[in-house]
């Protein structure tokens, strides 16, 4: 483990070296934010869901009743889906916080699903997180990577954004981007293509989040809280069961022409050395689960050494199975032993 992240008190020189590189290619994205009246509206725990004064922000709360949520008035086909988010401290075992994009309320069968899950740990643990991708409902085929942070995301709000477009799709923290999935005719129906919203919830992940389960949510120390801000929605907004044909073709255009829509070479340096730091397993090197790589996988030698055949980091960790919760697929995770970075 981390001390420096245990702690978030000293930072050793490797950590403070990408701080300093991530800080220099963090020139922040032009975005236009909306209220959140505008453009979203409660999906659950509708008491949970609390808007801020101003109209601009809004607090997710779970407690022993309820956790909550909201999703995006409309769908998108294609887009730009991001918010400035402030997690919940202290003892946070078992939460699940996510901001994702998804179509399985209209889709059940064969949904398109793209995730942050942000999970909770032990008061002066670090928060831990995962992305994810769907297509055409391959929840068998979970495409699932996990890492670190190189902040405590408790203590102040930091950008997480979703880039989905018809050619790749982009996770960013702060305008850093930590990975890049690029469609291939090999993926066939497995990308992402059919119009989806834009969700955030809090819930009870007791079954899986934290240590594959070990450590339940502690009704204690609720209510727990997430805070979300600055929200912005760039894409075109499509009725799902109607063809779009070219009636977004100018607001695709207008979404790829974006400083976003593709990592310049500085900022795909960010990603590198962030996720040879901060990334602890990639279903692209777990040969257990895929003996044959993906074909959106790219292998580099040189990161592919550092894990084992389970997909975790050498020097510790295990990987677990699916499991459910309603319509959206989870995967266990067990961090109690990562090892020191």
């Amino acid at each position: 483990m981390d001390h420096s992240l245990r702690c978030f008190g000293t930072i050793p020189k490797t950590t403070l070296s990408l701080l300093l590189f991530i800080s220099f290619t963090n020139a922040a994205f032009d975005l236009a934010t909306i209220p959140f009246n505008d453009g979203y509206s409660p999906l659950f725990g509708d008491g949970n869901v609390v808007r801020s004064a101003d109209g601009n922000g809004v607090q997710l709360r779970l407690d022993r009743f309820t956790g909550s949520g909201f999703i995006s008035s409309n769908m998108y086909q294609y887009g730009f889906f991001s918010a400035n988010i402030k997690l919940p401290s202290n003892y946070t075992a078992g939460i699940c916080v996510a901001f994702y994009t998804s179509n399985g309320d209209v889709f059940e069968k064969t949904h398109d699903e793209l995730d942050f899950e942000f999970l909770g740990n032990l008061a002066g643990k670090p928060w831990r997180f995962q992305t994810n991708l769907y297509g055409n409902g391959s929840t068998h085929r979970g495409r699932e990577e996990r890492y670190r942070l190189w902040f405590d995301p408790t203590k102040e709000y930091h950008r997480y954004s979703i880039l989905w477009t018809s050619k790749n799709v982009i996770f960013y923290i702060d305008e850093v981007p930590i990975r890049e999935v690029l469609r291939s005719e090999e993926m066939g129906a497995d990308f992402p293509s059919k119009p989806m919203s834009l969700y955030a919830t809090i819930w009870d992940a007791s079954n899986w989040a934290t240590s594959g389960g070990k450590y339940k949510v502690n009704y204690k120390y609720a209510p727990f809280v997430a805070e979300f801000k600055d929200l912005v929605l760039k894409g075109c907004s499509v009725d799902p069961i109607q063809e779009v044909g070219e009636v977004c073709s100018d607001q695709h255009s207008d979404l790829q022409a974006q400083d976003y829509a593709a990592v310049i070479p500085l900022r795909r340096l960010a990603m590198r050395r962030f996720r040879q730091r901060y990334m602890y397993y990639s279903y692209c090197y777990d040969t257990l689960r895929y003996p044959v790589p993906p074909p959106e996988c790219v292998i580099i030698p040189s990161e592919r050494q550092r894990f084992k055949e389970t997909g975790r980091l050498r020097f510790g960790g295990s990987h677990r199975r699916h499991s459910r919760r309603g319509g959206r697929t989870t995967t266990p995770v067990d961090d109690t032993d990562q090892g020191d970075m």
